[in-house]
């Protein structure tokens, strides 16, 4: 790959123009292709289409990398305006960490019916060549925070071994109604999954598909009408946390699915617009070193909004995972 960095003087050029003048392109409609294509960087990352009239600072390193694996054709133009949306907190030959921002699927719906751009999809992207991607865990949909990606088969079974056996250690902060009493302690619980509303549901006694989940917890900040909590997951169910804190009567703030007849909100109080939970922390065996490694993503800003109306405008104690 070539790279630049911008001079004083070209200061506030838009990027497409300096790249045309810059390199043998000719014209900004060349650059727009390279750009679709995912063949130009600025400051180390592949830039979509909106960068196209991004001004220049000095010092900033523009990129080119014309063989780019993948880059052979236009990347869907789905996937290329939201480019943005990948963070990458870990990358090396055996897997990825990656932040997810709310909102965003993990991977396709099973049933196929969902062609919306997916963080699978934005990695493959980011990754380019067709190489190989494996997820090794999911989040929700709304849920922010870190997902694992394996990049070759051998990896994949290795790190989802670890987790079929419980032993990544998963971390999550999550902001619920009221003042969860005991402070700390151990949620345990045998719940089903319901296939006709797609939901878990606490099981009955003799429930044989009924699979117990466990997450240890701890209350770090007790705000105005609500809690910051800790959660540590022993098990791994779908929407586990979700579910749990709602059965104790604490729902996560914004919860609309898992309540089992929790009141709402009180009038005035702050609620997101998707329930309020994060996985913050994530530690493993590296499948290629065998060595303990340990990631963090720290609170989006919609939560670190909502903690701050909730501690009323900012003041209080610090909490994990907030900053940078």
């Amino acid at each position: 790959m070539q790279e630049w960095s911008v001079s004083e003087a070209d200061t506030g050029m838009r990027l497409d123009a300096w790249l045309a003048r810059r390199t043998e392109a000719g014209s900004r409609r060349r650059v727009a292709t390279w750009i679709e294509r995912g063949k130009v960087f600025l400051n180390g990352q592949a830039v979509d289409t909106a960068a196209a009239g991004h001004r220049l600072a000095a010092s900033d390193r523009v990129g080119l990398w014309l063989d780019r694996p993948g880059s052979a054709v236009a990347t869907a133009r789905s996937v290329v305006p939201l480019r943005r949306l990948l963070h990458i907190i870990h990358q090396d030959p055996s897997l990825v960490v990656a932040d997810k921002p709310p909102g965003l699927l993990v991977d396709p719906l099973p049933d196929g019916g969902e062609t919306e751009v997916t963080l699978l999809a934005l990695l493959r992207d980011h990754l380019g060549g067709g190489a190989p991607v494996h997820v090794v865990h999911r989040i929700d949909r709304e849920t922010s925070g870190l997902v694992l990606f394996a990049r070759s088969a051998s990896a994949g079974t290795a790190l989802k071994a670890q987790f079929e056996a419980h032993t990544p250690e998963r971390v999550y902060l999550a902001v619920v109604l009221g003042r969860p009493h005991p402070a700390s302690g151990t949620w345990q619980d045998r719940l089903a999954w319901d296939a006709s509303t797609f939901r878990q549901r606490r099981a009955h006694a003799h429930d044989a598909r009924a699979k117990v989940a466990s997450a240890q917890y701890a209350v770090r900040e007790q705000l105005s009408g609500a809690a910051l909590v800790e959660v540590s997951l022993v098990t791994g169910k779908r929407n586990q946390i979700r579910v749990q804190a709602a059965l104790r009567g604490h729902p996560l703030l914004g919860e609309r699915q898992y309540r089992f007849g929790a009141p709402p909100e009180p009038a005035g109080m702050p609620v997101p617009s998707r329930h309020a939970l994060h996985a913050w922390r994530l530690a493993f065996v590296h499948p290629a070193t065998g060595e303990g490694v340990r990631y963090e993503a720290p609170l989006p800003a919609d939560l670190r909004e909502l903690l701050g109306a909730l501690r009323g405008g900012g003041a209080g104690q610090g909490s994990p995972g907030e900053g940078a």
